[in-house]
Parts: C-alpha cells; sequence; structure tokens
C-alpha cells in the first residue's frame, strides 16, 4: 500500500518507471488511505471506491463499497467526520459498490437520527431481482474471474429508496448534486455531478483501466452510450474526478484527457466494429482487425489490467448482431467432445494434440496451442498426462496476459487440471 494516493497519481500521470496500475490494480484498493481532496471532499479508496461530502446539512456518500469493507470503511469516514448520513447514491448495482449503508443505518438508529436516503436508477432493483434469480451462476464465474474459492454471491440487497428515469437532484445543505443516467458497464449506471464543487463521480465508466465494457462471463454492456456519457462529463469542464475504481484525479486538464481518451477509445472500437459487421464480416474477422487506437493503451488509465478491447469487441456483435458468429458449423454445432473424439482419431489420439500445443506454446503461439489443448483434454478427459499438458499451457499463457478477465479464466483453466492430473 502507498500512503498517498495523491502521490500515486502523479507519479502514474508522469510515467514512473517503477509504479504502474498493474502494481497498484485500480480494482484493489491497494493504494492508500482516505485523503481530503478539496475542502467537505474527501475520497476513500477500497475495493469500490466511496466519495463523501460534507455539506452542514448531511453527509452525502456516492457509492458505499462492499459487505467485507463495510465497517472498516465507516470507521474511516468517521474519523474524517461526524454528520449524520443524509442520502447515499448508489452509481451502479454491482456488489462491490452497494453494500456499506448498513453500519450508517445501525449508527442512525442508535443515535436517533433520520435513517439515509439511498438513491438509484430506476433499472437497479431489475438488477437485484436477476442476481437472485442467477445466485448460484453469479457465484461460480467470480469465483472463476477473481480466483477466490468458496465464493458466495449475497442473495439479500440495499433496494433504493428513491429511483429516477434520466435526470434527478438533490440538495443537502447547500449543495445540490446532479444524478445523470446514461448506460455504459451496467444499464441502471448513475454519473453524480456536484457544480458547486466541479466534482464530478462517474462511478465505474471511469476505472483507470481499458473500459470494462467487454467482461466475458457477465450480461451486456453499452460502450456507444458510454462515450457519449463520458463526453457529457468532458463538457462540464469537472477540475476534481472521483472514479469508482483507481484513483481521483485533480486538475481539469487532467481530467478533460482522461475523459477525452476514454472516449475516444470506446468510440474507435464502436465504429471499427460496426463498419466491419456492416460489411458482412464474421466475428473472426472483426475480432482480429479491430485494433484500439496507436498510443491509447499506453495511458496511465487505460491499460488493459482489468478488461481488454478485443472483449469490448465481442460485446459490439452480441449488442448489435447477437449470437451467431458468421461460421454456420458453429450455428447448431457438435458436442465439444464428439467434436475433439473425431480429431483425435484422424490425427493418432490425444496425445499427439497435446504434444502439438506444447510446441506451439513454446514458440509463444498460445491461441494455437489452446484450441489444441482443449481438444486434446476434450478427447481423453480422464488422461492425467493430458490435463498436466493442459495446465502447462495455460500456465505458459498466463505469462503473456495483462487483464484480470484472461487470467482469472486461464488461472481457473490451469486449476482444474492440475487438480486432474493429480487426482
Amino acid at each position: 500500500m502507498i500512503e498517498d494516493v495523491l502521490e500515486l497519481v502523479d507519479k502514474l500521470w508522469e510515467g514512473d518507471e517503477v509504479i504502474s496500475t498493474e502494481q497498484f490494480h485500480p480494482v484493489s484498493g491497494n493504494f492508500g488511505k482516505m485523503v481530503e481532496v478539496a475542502d467537505d471532499t474527501a475520497f476513500v479508496p477500497s475495493l469500490a471506491n466511496i466519495s463523501a461530502f460534507r455539506t452542514g446539512g448531511g453527509l452525502v456518500l456516492v457509492d458505499t463499497g462492499n459487505e467485507v469493507f463495510a465497517r472498516s470503511n465507516h470507521a474511516m469516514v468517521r474519523t474524517w467526520t461526524d454528520e449524520p448520513l443524509d442520502a447515499a447514491v448508489f452509481s451502479h448495482g454491482h456488489i462491490d459498490h452497494v453494500f456499506g449503508v448498513g453500519p450508517y443505518e445501525e449508527e442512525a438508529a442508535e443515535k436517533g437520527w433520520a435513517q439515509p436516503t439511498v438513491f438509484a436508477h430506476e433499472h437497479m432493483p431489475a438488477r437485484f431481482d436477476r442476481y437472485q434469480l442467477t445466485n448460484g451462476y453469479n457465484s461460480v464465474i467470480n469465483q472463476r474471474q477473481f480466483q477466490i474459492p468458496g465464493l458466495q454471491w449475497p442473495m439479500d440487497y440495499r433496494y433504493p429508496d428513491e429511483t429516477y428515469h434520466d435526470h434527478h437532484s438533490i440538495t443537502v445543505g447547500d449543495e445540490v448534486f446532479e444524478l445523470h443516467h446514461d448506460k455504459g458497464e451496467t444499464d441502471d449506471h448513475t454519473w453524480t455531478w456536484i457544480p458547486g464543487r466541479k466534482v464530478v463521480c462517474p462511478g465505474d465508466l471511469v476505472i483507470w483501466g481499458s473500459p470494462n465494457g467487454g467482461n466475458p462471463q457477465k450480461v451486456q454492456r453499452y460502450p456507444k452510450e458510454w462515450a457519449a456519457a463520458l463526453r457529457k462529463m468532458q463538457a462540464l469542464r469537472p477540475e476534481i474526478l472521483l472514479p469508482g475504481h483507481g484513483y481521483p484525479l485533480l486538475g481539469a486538464d487532467r481530467v478533460d484527457q482522461l475523459l477525452d481518451d476514454t472516449a475516444t477509445l470506446l468510440e474507435s472500437l464502436v465504429e471499427q466494429t460496426l463498419a466491419l459487421m456492416n460489411e458482412g464480416a464474421s466475428l473472426d474477422v472483426i475480432l482480429h482487425t479491430v485494433q484500439a487506437p496507436d498510443g491509447l493503451l499506453d495511458r496511465p488509465y487505460l491499460r488493459p489490467v482489468y478488461d481488454e478491447p478485443e472483449f469490448i469487441v465481442r460485446n459490439l456483435w452480441r449488442l448489435y448482431g447477437g449470437w451467431y458468429d458468421g461460421n454456420p458449423s458453429r450455428l447448431k454445432p457438435a458436442p465439444d467432445a464428439d467434436l475433439a473424439a473425431e480429431l483425435a482419431s484422424m490425427v493418432g489420439g490425444a496425445s499427439t494434440l497435446a504434444a502439438r500445443a506444447i510446441e506451439l506454446s513454446a514458440a509463444g503461439e498460445h491461441r494455437l496451442a489452446c484450441h489444441l489443448v482443449e481438444f486434446a483434454a476434450k478427447a481423453a478427459p480422464d488422461d492425467k498426462s493430458v490435463a498436466q499438458t493442459r495446465a502447462d499451457v495455460y500456465s505458459a499463457r498466463l505469462a503473456d496476459e495483462t487483464s484480470t478477465m484472461s487470467k482469472g479464466i486461464f488461472n481457473w483453466a490451469v486449476k482444474e487440471s492440475t487438480d486432474r492430473a493429480n487426482g
């Protein structure tokens, strides 16, 4: 952990050779303590960040953090202010942002204060309903994504007290908080503008990484609308940006650059993908053709440390084109195991496929190597030698991966096969 998050931001922005977002991952919270970024305005780094505002008429929070750190985050805020929590804004319904109200509600009950009001977009209750319907699935995919065995998805949620459609304004003390809805990482996203302080809280529309617009294991995201939201924020000329993940950014010029570059990246991916789709290109062609604009992924706030542009392209295809990828053999495919067995029989067995996968992996051809080792593993699911080869191939691939999404899935594959090889 670094003590001064603002010092960390300066080092990242200026291209420090030692400090990086890989080291201080923006979706980790391991980058400092609470900091007052302006008068009566504080930023609490956490797994999902919390922005806190003293108003003289009550405390306002934008996002409240996750369940694990709820009490420690509450205690941290209480070292800064004793104002009762008047209002909490949920930027969206992901569970790392919406489980920190409880300690404030307990505190209000103990001290006889009015209970806080939670504000969110009108789509959020439906999200919580869906999470209850898919509880087991969400447990599995988040165990895989974050490499947390035994993680259990919650069933009980703090539903908002007041929801809105497009825009909403709340006033606490003499401070106005403007809530704006735009789809982006989610369909229930709220970004908050505090005009009297020139502060914007974009939620997860900014994460100090390539936008999380393509997560392979999660529901639809909306890159075009996401870029439009960033342009709206940019037009307001904010002087302070307090993101849902990552680090606080101070200074109008820096904030403008980050918003502009992030919007440009998304706009380019959308434009390229739609152009190829309109020409009739298959998903395979599009995935291996679309590229991020030169230099953008080298920006300290756009490194692909969590999600990746390739996954955003896939999500765009799903959004605009459906699930059929343009390859007719995959419209109504044979079972994977049957296809693998047929290929193995043609080349002399699963061990031949596995051996070729190792050769390709050693040559750095990781994509091809993974295809072949998957066929080998499907054709010979009980072969411990093939299982070990699969673990080795994915272990080698991990060395070249940068994003949480890829690392999580490939690490999961390593563990599956290692357990099978040693079982």
